[in-house]
């Protein structure tokens, strides 16, 4: 008698699962195409920060081409610094108006903008105009503009008024260069602004309006709430570049009179290549990293209370 076949066997054999499944080959096609921005953060970034906190440690005479480890030294001169609680108040009055004028200015611009009115587009790009013009190039127009015999003191002749030399004293130079890069910056916040402005649904005016809300309390209520994540955005991109103002300050005051316009970068600047002071121009720059990084968090947690999507 003929023994029955086994039913194991007549199953057919299991394929063996192929390595490149598509799992895996969309996970390498990922890498491969953040491995720029990695490799990119970690040799101009990453890299960099820990040398200069290498070089923190160390005094660095390059024209001596000596190389020598001095511990903290380099901190406990920053924290008998005599300039550098000036430059600090100097960094913090630019940040302070610069955010204050920008933002508010843009987002002025950005409502008015925000009008369907005839030619509006024209206004659109002359208001955004000056953020594709050359820095230096603006800078060094201003700077003649606001010499003593410059373009605005003689407009303010033509009036009777008598205007003082803007970048000669204190108080006027430290306005004047914030009110330059205002100027130059604004565009750019105003068309984030901007769009941000014609994304509110238009229902929510309209239901505001039938309740009886004037404009004010549309704006407070509906518009502020609803661009909030903009406006997150934006003060952190402002506070970081005010930080990091290097340009107008060369050009205009080179710091002066005294330390008025000496801000954190500047006074940096000033003490690595112009002294040549390269571990004491590091630790001036992990002092700069370590504020950028607090009031970035700082800003970042604030969303949860006053970002209207985050709540």
């Amino acid at each position: 008698m003929a023994r029955p076949p086994d039913p194991a066997s007549a199953l057919p054999a299991t394929t063996p699962r192929p390595f490149w499944t598509i799992a895996r080959r969309d996970s390498v096609a990922g890498l491969l195409f953040v491995a720029p921005q990695l490799a990119g953060t970690f040799v101009f970034v990453l890299v960099p920060l820990v040398l200069v906190f290498w070089y923190s440690l160390h005094e660095w005479n390059v024209l001596a081409n000596t190389f020598n480890f001095t511990g903290t030294r380099n901190y406990e001169q920053l924290l008998s610094d005599p300039q550098l609680p000036g430059v600090l108040l100097a960094s913090a009055l630019f940040s302070g108006g610069l955010v204050v004028l920008n933002l508010g200015l843009a987002l002025l611009l950005a409502v008015l903008l925000n009008q369907k009115l005839a030619g509006i587009t024209v206004f659109r790009t002359l208001f955004f105009s000056p953020v594709v013009v050359s820095l230096v190039a603006w800078t060094i127009v201003w700077g003649f503009l606001l010499q003593h015999n410059g373009g605005i003191n003689g407009m303010l002749g033509l009036l009777g008024v008598e205007g003082p030399n803007w970048l000669r004293t204190p108080t006027t130079a430290l306005v004047s260069v914030i009110v330059v890069q205002v100027f130059k910056n604004v565009g750019l916040n105003m068309v984030l602004f901007l769009a941000a402005l014609q994304g509110v649904p238009r229902e929510l005016y309209e239901a505001a309006r039938i309740d009886g809300a004037p404009r004010f309390k549309q704006f407070r209520r509906i518009t502020l709430p609803l661009i909030s994540p903009t406006i997150l955005l934006t003060s952190i991109i402002t506070i970081v570049g005010s930080l990091q103002v290097f340009a107008q300050i060369v050009v205009l005051t080179q710091g002066g009179p005294g330390v008025s316009t000496t801000v954190l970068v500047y006074y940096l600047y000033q003490q690595t290549f112009q002294f040549h002071r390269f571990g004491y121009g590091s630790t001036l720059a992990i002092v700069l990293f370590a504020i950028v990084a607090l009031l970035t968090l700082a800003q970042w947690q604030m969303r949860k209370k006053f970002v209207f999507h985050e709540q």
